[in-house]
């Protein structure tokens, strides 16, 4: 159940079986030569759409540009602050507690975002501390990395290993081509020069640009297949509806 094609009704009778929420989360920012810029939002959308097949959930928007900064040296990448990231989430949870949601089950894509949102999360908890959260029940937000689910690892340890890498990963860019296999195949390439990637150090996109030159960091995307993409979804999404229950199930 996606909130955007939701009427204000459809909410309001949702809120009357659950306080629940999956909240995906991304980024815009280049992904290598083989790579759609939206695939660390799109990665978060087709599992959370994937667990709502499953679940009676509903799914919020996807919160799609996040602190990716260091890929401003590539075309068409698109970046927030920390500050502006961490008070855009701030402002929708604290926009969906007032109708009722208290519990938000964050699906990340991007590992950029990951300090912001422990803030942001902090910063929620901190209002309530303070005395500004108001009478109403207390909001509890969780995080998953996609990527670093059980399931996920399992997957690229014994088809990967190394070419895996650390950005425009196989396992990523496999999932987003299972999502939209025409646009994949008109992305998809047989090489790449270097097959592996560098790895080193990320600081500003100046830098960035100049030590991963194509974008990739330590991978080798031309592994990835739609049919890895479809086996990767399959098993995170059995992985996160668990957690999801738990998570509402917990105090």
């Amino acid at each position: 159940m996606r909130l955007q094609l939701c009427t204000w009704l459809d909410v309001e009778a949702y809120l009357k079986r659950s306080s629940g929420i999956i909240m995906p989360i991304g980024s815009t920012e280049q992904h290598g030569p083989t790579g759609f810029i939206g695939t660390d939002a799109i990665c978060p959308e087709l599992i959370a759409a994937a667990m709502a097949e499953k679940l009676d959930v509903m799914i919020a928007p996807t919160i799609n540009v996040g602190m990716a900064q260091h890929h401003l040296g590539f075309p068409g990448s698109i970046a927030l602050r920390p500050t502006t990231l961490i008070a855009v989430i701030c402002d929708h949870v604290k926009s969906l507690a007032r109708h009722g949601f208290d519990r938000f089950f964050f699906i990340n894509g991007h590992g950029g975002n990951t300090p912001s949102m422990h803030a942001a999360f902090s910063e929620i908890y901190a209002e309530k501390s303070f005395g500004g959260g108001g009478d109403g029940p207390s909001v509890r937000c969780e995080l998953h990395n996609w990527w670093k689910m059980p399931s996920v690892k399992k997957i690229t340890d014994e088809e990967f290993k190394d070419a895996e890498g650390f950005h425009a990963t196989v396992s990523e860019v496999a999932l987003t081509y299972h999502g939209y296999p025409e646009d994949g195949d008109r992305v998809k390439l047989d090489t790449l020069d270097p097959t592996l990637a560098p790895v080193g150090p990320i600081f500003d996109a100046d830098d960035f640009r100049a030590r991963f030159p194509d974008g990739r960091i330590g991978s080798d995307p031309t592994l990835a297949t739609p049919e890895l993409g479809k086996r990767f979804l399959e098993a995170v999404t059995v992985e996160m509806i668990e957690d999801y229950n738990k998570f509402l199930a917990a105090d």
